[in-house]
């Protein structure tokens, strides 16, 4: 009867990895678009609103729903405390948010660089800028949903499998 249970509790702790681990595949792309929207409100706060940068960091993570308004939250705090310069608050609130994210390595970069370039052109300048970041991060959500296609259905199975054939091994 105990082997019986250990058993099910392997196969649902395995098949819960699964899920986990295509979870995260599903997450990276629409966390992708979150974030193009985002930087779609930025360029627009900042061509046509004239808004400044704390209060268009604000706006975002009201608006954006989680965890990516998390980093606009983070990154709006760090600038209204004056301590830091945006490029700055800008690398401490991704690095701080990228745990909670579904981000890879590709777009934390990518987001790096446009902030290196955050606040410190013309509005024309700012602006091709975020279309170069834009067009970079079109890159990654497309390769994304590559990923997410190829390898989701087989993480599932996968996490479900291998608690068998560990159940199997055990038994």
């Amino acid at each position: 009867m105990i082997k019986i249970v250990g058993a099910i509790l392997i196969i649902l702790a395995t098949t819960w990895a699964g899920f986990e681990a295509a979870r995260r595949l599903s997450e990276r792309p629409r966390q992708l678009r979150i974030l193009k929207t985002a930087l779609q409100s930025l360029e627009a706060e900042i061509m046509y609103g004239h808004v400044p940068l704390i209060d268009v960091a604000t706006h975002l993570s009201r608006q954006i729903p989680k965890p990516i308004s998390y980093f606009f939250e983070k990154f709006a705090y760090k600038l209204q405390s004056g301590e830091m310069s945006v490029k700055s608050a800008w690398d401490e609130s991704l690095q701080e948010v990228s745990k909670v994210t579904a981000f890879q390595q590709g777009e934390i970069e990518i987001l790096q660089q446009f902030g290196e370039t955050l606040g410190q052109h013309d509005r024309t300048s700012q602006q091709k800028h975020i279309l170069l970041a834009l067009t970079h991060l079109d890159r990654e959500e497309s390769d994304a949903r590559d990923k997410q296609s190829r390898y989701e259905k087989m993480m599932k199975s996968l996490g479900f499998l291998s608690g068998l054939l560990l159940v199997i091994l055990l038994m």
